[in-house]
């Protein structure tokens, strides 16, 4: 009877101990200075801890993010604004910006929840939070510890602990191999086009797919010579280190198209397998399929010309 008695007195000792190891574990505090109402936003996550996905994520069949103009969003905006009784003000415009400091990322506890400008925060794109850039603001991260880069566009607010710079979704985090650390060395640049205009990036970032144009083979000439025009056949959709990788997102695009679509995989002297879609003629169709993909969430297609 003693033992018996003695065997619950230290299960439930066991428990005791197991659920102060859990609380600390999950908000690193101990019961007494939890704030749950600051960990649950005011009740609007039912998750505490924010985590990732339970099994890997592979994020080489998303294609890179082309920046380009957009008015600021209506929410988000706001100067100052208050969060946790501090004040932050937002930039007037992001044009010049780079920084250097720490990002974290932010996962399963906020998917599917509304970001600061009122979109649906969705961890596997490439996004991000930024106390100050005007929203939305593309950035250019590049992870300090390894030369890793990703294009990101900023919608909402945060973070608002410890001294960190950044917040990256998920996706962005993966690209960057720093999901399982948590935290990286990164830099970020703005990249801000003119009203009308889009960034196309000189170089190929180090992470695939690249959803960028090819640079057709330049023939010198002189300076009185007068450029041959380009004409566009063809739309990328991304380009990877991996051709089985290309060979899915074809897969992706006949499933949706059927019979409609055209599409290849072109490996070209870059040793990367690109996704191809097309030959068009006319240039308002391939306008049309431009619009296509894009409603259909195959993102945005850059229209390419591929010499004979």
């Amino acid at each position: 009877m003693k033992r018996i008695k003695l065997l619950l007195v230290i299960m439930v000792f066991g428990m005791m101990l197991t659920g102060c190891m859990s609380t600390r574990h999950v908000l690193g505090y101990d019961d007494k200075d939890i704030d749950y109402d600051k960990a649950s936003g005011g009740g609007r996550y039912s998750i505490l801890q924010d985590h990732g996905p339970s099994g890997d994520v592979k994020v080489d069949h998303l294609p890179d993010l082309i920046p380009k103009w957009e008015p600021k969003s209506r929410g988000g905006n706001k100067s100052p604004y208050e969060v946790w009784g501090k004040k932050y003000w937002v930039m007037d415009s992001a044009k010049g910006y780079s920084a250097e400091g720490t990002a974290s990322w932010y996962g399963k506890k906020f998917h599917g929840h509304k970001t600061s400008n009122g979109e649906i925060y969705d961890m596997y794109a490439f996004s991000a939070a930024h106390k100050s850039l005007p929203l939305p603001t593309y950035l250019k991260v590049t992870n300090l510890d390894n030369g890793r880069s990703v294009i990101v566009r900023v919608n909402d607010r945060g973070p608002f602990h410890g001294n960190r710079l950044i917040d990256l979704s998920y996706a962005a985090a993966v690209r960057l191999d720093y999901h399982k650390k948590g935290l990286a060395r990164v830099r970020v640049e703005a990249i801000t086009p003119e009203k009308g205009q889009s960034y196309q990036p000189d170089e190929v970032l180090d992470e695939t797919p690249q959803a960028l144009p090819d640079k057709a083979s330049a023939v010198s000439q002189g300076a009185d010579e007068k450029a041959p025009e380009v004409v566009f056949t063809h739309l990328q959709l991304g380009a990877f280190n991996s051709q089985e990788s290309a060979e899915k997102l074809k897969h992706r695009l006949f499933e949706a198209f059927d019979t409609d679509i055209r599409v290849e995989v072109n490996q070209q002297g870059d040793g990367l397998y690109k996704v191809l879609v097309g030959p068009y003629k006319e240039a308002n169709e391939l306008q049309k399929w431009q619009g296509k993909l894009l409603e259909s969430g195959f993102g945005d297609s850059v229209r390419v010309a591929l010499l004979p």
